[in-house]
């Protein structure tokens, strides 16, 4: 049965109108987005499909992290195989004369993180003449992690021929709908994100055209299925708690989140020598030893992955039990204060928030 996204992006996705999609990792966007796209690809006739190797792939897929991006891959191939449609990663970590050669030989669909995605444009190993389906997925995450100008840069290497009028046309079926079985059809472009702050509403304003927003659950709060702890303590005092929570903690797979790349790896080796299965997934690992990492967690031979907030966004691990955030977030958004907030008054502490928050339901 399709996933509440699924049910609402797909039918969207079919009409060719823009979407800006807003739910919890693990809710099924992967296929809400690719399932329109196949859809759109297979309808198109055998002569447009053979011009992928010059004129290069119908659609990009953007994601914010390569460990992402090969999970969309995965996902993607599990109904392209079938179709004959080809798919490529392009990715930082490994060669990117490899990806070349794999894209001159054609593909329809391109699954890239930014920083790479811009190296095969500039050095021409790539271009994006006839792409029509653009897809940004965990945009926030993009955002934060600094990719908004090389996102922009991307955008700008699509055609400008096939873009929607900014008008009320763009939210007419039948209009939209008119050349979508052609291969100049309008561009679609689709946006899947857990939060939406202001630089990413900036982003939408700019290259979407009146874009259909699908709300799934209550955007910017907890999923309730999660019960939340925090516990203040003092830096040294902060092994000991680590080591107690999970002494009392359920079946593994665990994540443990810290903000700096030696302090993964430090936290990992102290755990093994305490008896701990640990490993790390930071972004100073090679990309042999990334996948191995997340893939030595997911087979069960690790209980534990201690990860930078390269592992924070849209990775699909299997029955967590538990996440653990061991430091605390460097910057403070409209969730962090909403924490900080409850966490004083925990402590009867008279403080009230004064910024306006639309993320945290606009407590005022």
């Amino acid at each position: 049965d399709p996933t509440p996204i699924q049910r609402q992006a797909i039918p969207i996705g079919l009409l060719n109108r823009d979407i800006i999609g807003i739910a919890e990792t693990g809710s099924g966007k992967t296929a809400a987005f690719v399932i329109p796209l196949l859809v759109w690809i297979t309808g198109l006739p055998e002569a447009d499909r053979a011009s992928v190797g010059d004129a290069g792939p119908f659609a990009i897929i953007l994601a914010p992290t390569r460990e992402l991006a090969q999970q969309i891959e995965e996902e993607t191939l599990k109904f392209a195989k079938k179709l004959c449609i080809r798919t490529v990663a392009v990715i930082g970590g490994l060669s990117r004369e490899d990806q070349g050669f794999q894209l001159r030989l054609g593909c329809e669909i391109v699954i890239a993180t930014p920083g790479r995605l811009i190296d095969v444009l500039e050095n021409r190993y790539l271009v994006l003449s006839q792409c029509s389906y653009v897809v940004m997925d965990e945009a926030d995450r993009m955002i934060d992690m600094g990719f908004e100008p090389d996102v922009q840069r991307i955008l700008e290497f699509l055609p400008v021929t096939n873009i929607k009028p900014d008008t009320e046309d763009a939210e007419n079926p039948d209009f939209i709908a008119s050349n979508l079985s052609a291969q100049e059809k309008y561009r679609q472009t689709v946006m899947f994100t857990a939060t939406m702050p202001p630089i990413v509403e900036r982003l939408a304003r700019t290259y979407l055209r009146r874009p259909a927003t699908v709300y799934i659950g209550s955007v910017g709060r907890p999923v309730e299925r999660v019960e939340q702890r925090a516990y203040m303590l003092t830096e040294s005092a902060k092994k000991k708690k680590l080591l107690e929570v999970l002494d009392n903690a359920d079946d593994p797979p665990i994540l443990v989140f810290v903000n700096q790349k030696k302090g993964a790896d430090v936290l990992a080796k102290s755990l093994e020598k305490q008896g701990y299965r640990a490993c790390t997934l930071h972004g100073g690992k090679s990309q042999e030893q990334r996948e191995f990492a997340l893939a030595s967690l997911k087979d069960g031979s690790k209980d534990i992955l201690v990860a930078t907030d390269v592992a924070g966004r849209g990775i699909d691990i299997k029955d967590v039990s538990l996440v653990i955030n061991y430091d605390m977030a460097k910057s403070i958004d409209c969730n962090h204060y909403f924490i900080v907030y409850v966490l004083l008054k925990a402590i009867g502490v008279s403080c009230y928030i004064i910024d306006i928050c639309d993320d945290i339901g606009g407590i005022s």
